[in-house]
């Protein structure tokens, strides 16, 4: 019997100290009994203590505030490069808009296409000819005149007024009344990264290394002796020298001194001696081949 009030007392002991004053269902004759007590341990319902708010979900906003308890917002995915490209206010539009496909095509690493190369191999040539053309104008000394042929600017013909006064040449110039050597230089499209085409019109010359058809033999009016830095009047002036070095003369032979020079012969024995000299080098060839 002593035993059993002892358990009594501990219970009731045990309920007093675990329930919450504050609590309504907890006042004294509120149904706080042991299955209540039961309910509140397992967390039921019916149980007093205030519920935990669920976790917030992965990546989710736990702030509270209006946008509490709406899905998550997902995560933008990234703009291609073209958006990326076109971003911007409507002065960088703009600004690109006036570069032109050009700009666009070189900005994103293309390469220009057969047109637009030849464009610009036409521009690079037309101002560099222009250059020459001022230069020449502006010579002191009248050594060389040039004249357009048909007005195009790549089609010269090129009047040599000058060659050394102690030489034959310049003798037989005086006693026939020659004022000028004419030549004929036509530029190609890759000019000036190419040598142009040069030969003699008149009068007809013998030796001087002036071949058939007026072709001459020179180095650096082949492409493998040809530099961009070379000039018209540089290439005029070494001609010039060529001339008295190679003993040129007027040729004064009945018959054939009346005979002008032809363009197609002179293109196919440039071509040949271009040949030779690829061969051989630039010296005299064994006799044995001409």
């Amino acid at each position: 019997m002593a035993t059993l009030l002892r358990k009594i007392g501990l219970i009731r002991l045990h309920n007093r100290d675990t329930e919450d004053p504050k609590h309504p269902h907890n006042h004294r004759g509120g149904g706080g009994g042991p299955q209540s007590a039961s309910l509140r341990a397992k967390g039921g319902p019916k149980s007093g203590g205030h519920k935990q708010p669920p976790p917030p979900p992965p990546g989710g906003d736990a702030s509270p505030g209006p946008g509490r308890g709406r899905r998550a917002a997902e995560p933008t995915p990234p703009q291609p490069a073209a958006a990326a490209a076109g971003a911007g206010g409507p002065r960088e539009r703009a600004a690109g808009a006036r570069a032109g496909p050009a700009a666009r095509e070189a900005a994103a690493g293309g390469s220009l296409g057969p047109a637009a190369r030849q464009q610009h191999c036409t521009q690079v040539r037309s101002r560099r000819l222009m250059k020459e053309l001022q230069d020449i104008a502006r010579l002191s000394d009248r050594f060389i005149s040039v004249e357009l042929v048909d007005e195009s600017l790549f089609d010269w013909n090129v009047k040599l007024h000058q060659v050394d006064k102690d030489s034959v040449l310049w003798q037989d110039m005086k006693e026939t009344n020659t004022e000028f050597i004419l030549l004929n230089l036509t530029f190609p499209d890759n000019f000036p990264f190419s040598p142009p085409f040069m030969r003699v019109l008149s009068p007809r010359l013998e030796n001087g290394y002036v071949l058939d058809g007026g072709a001459i033999c020179m180095e650096l009016l082949t492409p493998r002796g040809w530099s961009s830095a070379y000039t018209v009047e540089a290439v005029m002036r070494q001609f010039a020298a060529s001339l008295v070095k190679g003993q040129g003369r007027i040729c004064r032979k009945a018959g054939k001194s009346k005979k002008s020079f032809s363009r197609k012969e002179a293109e196919a024995t440039f071509k040949s001696l271009v040949k030779t000299h690829e061969k051989y080098g630039w010296v005299t060839p064994p006799v044995s081949d001409g």
